[in-house]
């Protein structure tokens, strides 16, 4: 069998390789700010947004970040990621400042916002319907479980049907959502997985994005495992589970991310997804066994 890559998906709409460049919008998250809760998810330590590029401008941040990859890629077309935090939680104007700002990058041939399914106001929506006119608008969904007892647990502070109608509300708007999920949350199992992967699927979810749960200082989930409450997978366990998502992913979802690299000053667990490298190709190798392939529909 074969599954949709993000690779394959950005070479026929853009027609060549397309490098994701990271940046930082600024905003805080209303899960640490008292909104909902101060405490945010016990997975999280800084939003997701270690891998940020600097700058004072947006334009700024696409430019530093070009500057590293130079020697990594020759791509020419970029994707403007708005990764840190949750990047739909400001002042419809300002948001439309940045935005713009990105869209309007010569390098720049689409827009991925990072944000929560409960910070999505109509007039919100309306903006990023407006600006996919002129680019494409991605918005990226933190999900995470379909379980709400974990939810609860790791404080996530929204429920599933907020997630269902944030989908709905953006797939009317013609607007394109990838939703992440993590594979190792503490109590979930093969069977929550594939509960979670299916509920994505089944609520219009364009993209997928596969993480690995990562434990990092300065978290509550941190304090959890080094009091003993749980432990993380391994590195075959892991790649156990991929395999049996991607052979359960309907073929017209793309693949985003297979896993994730945690900044290495920050995780404590596990020590295996440091090295990414040998994670890609342990994880590739079982995937041509199981012939588990990247290719075309069928």
């Amino acid at each position: 069998m074969s599954y949709y890559s993000l690779n394959q998906y950005l070479r026929e709409t853009f027609g060549e390789k397309v490098y994701k460049l990271s940046l930082d919008g600024g905003m805080i998250c209303p899960n640490r700010d008292g909104k909902i809760s101060f405490g945010g998810c016990s997975f999280c330590a800084d939003g997701s947004g270690q891998f940020t590029a600097c700058g004072d401008t947006i334009f700024q941040q696409i430019e530093n970040a070009k500057e590293l990859l130079k020697n990594k890629t020759d791509c020419k077309k970029f994707i403007a990621y708005f990764q840190s935090y949750t990047n739909t939680y400001a002042p419809v104007e300002y948001l439309k400042e940045i935005f713009t700002e990105a869209i309007l990058h010569p390098d720049i041939v689409a827009v991925s916002i990072g944000t929560r399914p409960d910070c999505l106001p109509d007039d919100v929506l309306d903006l990023l319907e407006e600006l996919n006119k002129f680019k494409p608008i991605w918005v990226e969904l933190g999900f995470q479980t379909s379980n709400e007892n974990t939810a609860k647990s790791f404080n996530r502070g929204y429920d599933n049907s907020v997630y269902k109608k944030a989908v709905k509300s953006l797939k009317s708007r013609q607007i394109y959502v990838v939703s992440h999920m993590i594979v190792g949350l503490p109590g979930e199992y093969f069977e929550d997985y594939v509960k979670t992967l299916n509920f994505m699927c089944e609520s219009d979810s364009d993209g997928i994005k596969i993480q690995l749960l990562h434990v990092l200082k300065g978290t509550k989930l941190a304090e959890e495992y080094e009091k003993g409450k749980f432990k993380c997978l391994e590195k075959d366990e892991y790649i156990d589970v991929v395999c049996e998502l991607l052979r359960r992913t309907p073929q017209t979802v793309v693949i985003h991310r297979l896993t994730g690299d945690g900044d290495k000053r920050l995780t404590i667990a596990p020590k295996w997804c440091l090295n990414k490298k040998d994670v890609l190709n342990s994880l590739n190798k079982t995937l041509r066994e199981r012939k588990i392939m990247q290719g075309e529909l069928i």
